[in-house]
């Protein structure tokens, strides 16, 4: 897409997130970051010319650009199936599309993280950055997704520091790691199990390590996403069906899988104490829906708390929490307003060097005319300049509408003196100044006739 395209009508989005589709649909759709460059080719060939692909425990998507919106959506859908093993037909209804100014709003919503299961939590955009740079690598970020980018990180930066968004995440990591030292004390001597790789159970197991944790370990249903989190945490990895065995050895389980059943079962959960002797685990479900059975709060040794457990212990209230994500999108609609604005602006740059050099080059012959004499000189000009705009709209405002330039439809000549009046500023044309002018236009004209 050349830099004077429009960006608004060749931008779209199109995703799956915990709203819009179950968490096996998600896990199907997932693309780890090594096969990120191989799809991003895939699209390329599909003549999309930038995209960046977004995948996180959340949410999987693509942000692109392409000269061709419409067929650029059936080009991803059918990417995403072909990556997931699925009919086109059966991911299409999983997904959302947004295009034009609603794809930019959710661009920067979502680096914002106001779109996030946990509102203001980071990891979103930390992932965002990092798969800007692979797309970088690949060769598929231009100018105009770029600056959009820029532009989206710049209102999540501006959001974060304005509002409180950025507390309520790092409140809820602070009580569970706060809970988890009432338990257990000294958490060197803790070992803990993040079972799934939501973004709010990855931000709560990075600082527990970096609150001293003295062992982590991952498991996942998908080995892929398991290996992938164990490399990034740099802990270790269970293998999902030896799930039981794992439990057992956990003194805190993080739970951020959201599989709409509860991966942890009671029955689950009294195996693992009998086998632990009856030394406590701290539950903590940072998934939604819930991970957790709810049951467990009756066994003794259990202890689960979800995140409205966290967020009371961390928080006054929720409506602190309403006004800052408020405060927050507030910020993040008037960053699209300017983008957009500014967007508009450099699509006019090359128009406007177009007329700047065409005029630049009257101004030269002109000077070579009348090298040593300025009143003729810039008579000349304004006569030149001024020509052929003044044939075209004589043609324009005498000719029957469907015969003038642009039909069907033609040029409305209220049209045309609006768009002068607008930029040229022009006075109202019975002002005794504008009259005077128009006697000297025709004078000078008449001259530069001879």
């Amino acid at each position: 897409m050349g830099a004077d395209g429009d960006i608004l009508a060749s931008f779209l989005v199109v995703g799956a997130n915990h709203r819009s589709s179950s968490l096996a649909v998600r896990e199907r759709l997932f693309v780890a970051d090594d096969g990120v460059p191989a799809f991003l080719d895939r699209l390329r060939r599909a003549r999309i010319d930038q995209a960046v692909l977004l995948s996180t425990g959340d949410r999987v998507e693509i942000a692109a650009l392409a000269a061709d919106a419409p067929a650029a959506q059936d080009d991803i859908i059918a990417a995403f199936a072909e990556h997931a093993e699925l009919a086109p037909t059966e991911v299409k209804g999983r997904l959302y599309t947004l295009g034009g100014i609603d794809a930019v709003r959710h661009l920067f919503g979502a680096a914002a993280t106001l779109d996030s299961l946990i509102v203001g939590e980071a990891q979103v955009l930390d992932q965002l950055k990092a798969r800007h740079l692979i797309a970088r690598e690949a060769g598929m970020i231009g100018a105009e997704l770029d600056s959009m980018l820029q532009a989206a990180y710049s209102a999540a930066d501006r959001a974060r520091a304005e509002t409180g968004i950025g507390e309520g995440p790092v409140s809820l990591s602070a009580s569970a790691i706060r809970v988890a030292r009432d338990l257990h004390g000294a958490l060197e001597r803790s070992a803990a199990l993040l079972v799934g790789t939501g973004d709010m159970g990855e931000l709560i197991a990075k600082d527990l390590l970096a609150a001293g944790l003295g062992r982590l370990v991952v498991a996942h249903p998908n080995e892929a996403r398991a290996e992938a989190l164990a490399r990034a945490l740099d802990c270790h990895e269970a293998p999902f069906d030896a799930l039981d065995d794992a439990l057992a050895h956990a003194d805190i389980v993080l739970c951020a899988l959201g599989a709409r059943h509860y991966t942890i079962a009671a029955d689950a959960v009294t195996r693992a104490l009998a086998r632990r002797r009856r030394r406590p685990v701290l539950f903590v479900d940072a998934a939604i829906p819930g991970d957790v059975d709810p049951d467990i709060d009756s066994i003794d040794g259990a202890f689960r708390y979800d995140l409205a457990d966290l967020e009371r212990a961390a928080m006054d209230g929720r409506a602190d929490r309403r006004a800052d994500t408020e405060a927050a999108w507030r910020i993040v609609d008037d960053a699209v307003a300017e983008f957009v604005r500014n967007r508009g602006g450099r699509v006019a740059v090359p128009a406007m060097l177009r007329l700047r050099r065409h005029f630049e080059e009257m101004r030269r012959r002109v000077l070579a005319e009348a090298p040593d004499d300025a009143e003729k000189a810039t008579r000349l000009l304004v006569d030149r300049i001024l020509r052929a705009p003044s044939e075209t709209m004589r043609e324009i405002a005498t000719k029957p509408q469907n015969e003038r330039p642009d039909a069907p439809g033609g040029v409305a000549w209220s049209t045309v003196e609006g768009v002068l009046v607008r930029l040229f500023r022009l006075e109202d044309p019975d002002t005794p100044n504008d009259r005077d002018g128009r006697a000297e236009d025709e004078e000078n004209r008449k001259e530069g006739s001879a």
